[in-house]
């Protein structure tokens, strides 16, 4: 699909080419250049390689000729040339005046080739385009070498045609640019249609994701045994398309959930005030009033229970961290809860001290100690310790434990297992939901098991925590005890600490 861009300044749409003209043009470009290069490089090789080898001929042929009067004197070097030379040389022998002494052919016996005159055994080359003594408008190659016979410098020229070679590259040169754009078509052809047929099969992914509709979610693309990108494609996209379903299955319930847990309060203030609204003397307003009060406070608090989760399954869910004595917190929600519970209230202590949000850390600590406080027979045991990294709260009740394949279900929302945990022991299904959502923020965990002497555990895992002597020390001072006080483990009761033991409540 074609993408459009604004130009910048001009207001005016620009449209891109989609994927496969730019695959193509790109595919063409890049072997384009390639073959470019590849081709003068070959034709400077080749060249080089021609010339060269006319080079070392005639070289080799000046030296034989030199050879030849350096060794059996002028005459037998004449005799050597006249005798016939190879096809595409012309060699002459030039006396120190610079007259020609001997030809390989009549027609270089009148002019000398060159104006070169090297000394003994040295050897001179230079390129001429053309040499008109010759009537050849040949390019040619020039090596001239000097020779001593009988105490004259005598100089050997030898004239090689290099034509044939530029004739042989020009040849080359024309079928490296007619093949370039046959190549470039069968290229551009090859990529156009791989490019296709890969592109297929995501047309397909596309087609068969329109397909599933907000009504109909449990669909799912095919995924091609391929073993490449367009599987993972596949794959991703089915993932994605199963986190949507479930998304969408979890809000469903919320939504329904919610109202249902809504509709409750609401049916009783709607209906008080209408009853209340029919009596003009207020003696009905008089009785009802309490109901409605605690009517509406249930609804606020089961309102701001649900932002609550809202804003952590949105990842919005705000912290204030800070160092916080986690024994303080326990410790004032245990005189709260004794204050109002009818049972025994167990608490063990330590020092302990974390980094979280204090009022939020209080939120999990009051849902669990409530939950624990409304299913409990007779007493609910708090207890803090501190490991090596970690602080570990757990909190137990006597009432029945969760049975094992519902220790994972009881975290989330609007979730009671049975008649004991139920709407009129005053539980909506949130508290441990929050509980859940706020010690993930805090990188713990919550979870629940049986406890060791019966009953139901709640334990909770706090990462960071001081070790117990820092975290003592931290503590005292944070609630203003003795230094003796602070620096030990101890039990701390209603605000005072006793060192050195750990005191049943």
């Amino acid at each position: 699909m074609d993408a459009v861009r604004t130009l910048a300044g001009r207001g005016l749409p620009r449209k891109l080419w989609g994927v496969r003209k730019r695959a193509t043009a790109t595919a063409v470009f890049v072997v384009a250049v390639a073959l470019l290069i590849g081709g003068l490089t070959l034709l400077i090789l080749l060249r080089t390689s021609l010339v060269s080898a006319a080079e070392v001929a005639a070289r080799a042929e000046a030296a034989e000729v030199a050879a030849q009067i350096s060794g059996q004197g002028l005459d037998e070097g004449r005799h050597f040339i006249e005798s016939g030379a190879d096809t595409g040389q012309y060699v002459q022998i030039l006396d120190p005046k610079g007259a020609v002494l001997a030809s390989s052919v009549p027609a270089a016996a009148a002019t000398p080739l060159t104006a070169s005159r090297p000394s003994a055994g040295q050897m001179l080359i230079q390129g001429v385009p053309e040499l008109p003594s010759l009537g050849n408008d040949d390019e040619f190659l020039v090596v001239a070498t000097g020779v001593r016979d009988k105490g004259a410098l005598y100089t050997v020229v030898v004239a090689a045609t290099v034509q044939v070679e530029a004739n042989t590259v020009a040849t080359v040169s024309w079928f490296v640019l007619g093949a370039i754009p046959l190549l470039l078509a069968l290229v551009g052809i090859a990529v156009w249609m791989l490019v296709g047929r890969s592109l297929r099969q995501v047309e397909r992914i596309r087609g068969q994701v329109a397909m599933i509709s907000a009504r109909r979610l449990d669909g799912r693309v095919e995924v091609p045994p391929t073993a490449d990108e367009i599987q993972a494609l596949a794959q991703t996209m089915n993932s994605m398309l199963d986190r949507i379903e479930a998304a969408d299955l979890e809000q469903r319930r919320f939504v329904s959930d919610a109202s249902h847990e809504l509709r409750s309060p609401l049916a009783t203030l709607s209906a008080g005030v209408e009853i209340a609204a029919a009596d003009p003397s207020g003696r009905t307003w008089e009785e009802m009033k309490s109901v409605l009060a605690g009517e509406t406070a249930r609804m606020r608090y089961l309102v701001e229970d649900l932002l609550t989760l809202a804003k952590a399954n949105d990842g919005g869910l705000r912290l204030e961290k800070s160092d916080v004595d986690l024994d303080d917190i326990l410790n004032d929600e245990v005189v709260r809860l004794r204050s109002t519970s009818r049972h025994r209230i167990v608490a063990h202590l330590e020092p302990a001290r974390i980094t979280g949000d204090a009022r939020r850390l209080a939120q999990v600590v009051r849902n669990v100690l409530d939950n624990a406080d409304r299913h409990a027979k007779s007493v609910v045991t708090i207890e803090i310790r501190n490991g090596e990294s970690q602080a570990i709260m757990t909190i137990d009740d006597d009432g029945p434990s969760v049975p094992a394949p519902d220790r994972e279900r009881i975290f989330e929302r609007f979730v009671r297992l049975d008649e004991s945990r139920s709407r009129e022991q005053g539980g909506s299904g949130l508290g441990l939901a929050i509980a859940a959502a706020v010690m993930a923020a805090h990188d713990g965990s919550i979870r629940t098991t049986e406890a060791p002497g019966g009953g139901c555990r709640f334990e909770m895992v706090f990462p960071h925590a001081a070790p117990a002597d820092e975290a003592g020390a931290g503590t005292g001072a944070g609630t203003g005890a003795g230094a003796g006080a602070g620096a030990g483990a101890g039990t701390k009761i209603a605000g005072t600490r006793i060192p050195g033991k750990k005191v049943p409540r």
